[in-house]
């Protein structure tokens, strides 16, 4: 049996690629369907597949659940770029929406640095289904921080 991963010990980057390594789980992904697949500094990709629990009364899927993906790829691309004991947290998160998307259409979400300062990380992502298809686009800030003892 291995050791738990102590990831206050790491930086944002090797706290990704465990996550995408599957040596960590993340709660918000598994209850909504999706997960990182890529990471490297400055760049997070997550891949998901909506069902039909994430529908809203109109019968598409919840801009909640593509904001959710496009917020992850934003931060995490911010995360990415963290030494050990930092943190961060979003502070404002800009959704486009340019197409409705339907259940079972799988996705990507990839969140890229605009721009990465000592208190601040800036980001933009976009998803799109495997095929292409854009269907939103977010930017973000994030506020980076030291990590509380």
């Amino acid at each position: 049996m291995s050791e738990p991963v102590d990831l206050a010990s790491l930086s944002g980057l090797e706290q990704l690629e465990a996550m995408v390594a599957g040596d960590v789980t993340v709660p918000i992904g598994r209850t909504l369907g999706y997960r990182a697949i890529e990471v490297e500094k400055g760049r997070v990709v997550f891949e998901g597949t909506p069902t039909l629990a994430a529908y809203n009364p109109i019968g598409t899927v919840h801009g909640g659940w593509m904001a959710t993906l496009l917020d992850s790829a934003c931060a995490c691309a911010v995360h990415s770029m963290l030494k050990p004991g930092q943190a961060y947290t979003t502070l404002e998160i800009k959704t486009v929406f340019h197409k409705a998307l339907k259940a079972d259409i799988p996705v990507r979400a990839e969140g890229r640095i605009v721009q990465m300062g000592r208190r601040a990380g800036f980001a933009e992502a976009d998803l799109r289904g495997v095929d292409g298809t854009l269907y939103a686009t977010a930017t973000s800030t994030c506020l980076v921080m030291e990590r509380a003892g």
